[in-house]
């Protein structure tokens, strides 16, 4: 039934998508092949098709969440959201090194291994991302200090 309900929740908040889609979302020139209102008007299609499936499938599994992993979850958005809160002012290396620390030890990752981790990924992470990929992040001040 909770899925259901949930599904019925996100039916509805996809036909405003696909109204938005398909009637407001005008773009004022096209540069690919299916112009850049077919992909919204895609989705909201493909998620309304599968939002209606699980509208009318008759329901197999209870949803038991225990609640251990209720507070993980929970601990998780929290993470989250201070990963966005912090991502501008100290910048994509230290915020996705704070979140990735965090994530690791909440998942039973031993504290060096953690650090190590975290470490490589808001580094690397950094470097593939404004070096390779030429994307544009904030620097933070740890790479202000190296500059």
């Amino acid at each position: 039934m909770a899925d259901r309900i949930f599904a019925g929740i996100l039916f509805v908040v996809a036909l405003g998508y696909t109204y938005i889609a398909f009637f407001i979302l005008q773009a004022p020139f096209q540069y690919d092949p299916l112009g850049p209102e077919s992909w919204p008007q895609i989705l909201g299609v493909v998620a309304l098709l599968c939002l209606a499936y699980i509208l009318v499938r008759p329901d197999r599994d209870r949803f038991d969440l225990p609640l251990r992993t209720g507070g993980r979850l929970l601990a998780l958005f929290v993470f989250l959201m201070g990963y966005g809160y912090l991502y501008q002012p100290l910048g994509f290396i230290i915020s996705t090194f704070l979140f990735c620390l965090a994530l690791s030890l909440m998942l039973g990752a031993r504290p060096l291994a953690a650090l190590a981790f975290s470490a490589a990924t808001g580094v690397v992470g950094y470097v593939v991302c404004t070096v390779l990929l030429e994307l544009n992040l904030p620097a933070g001040p740890i790479v202000r200090a190296l500059s």
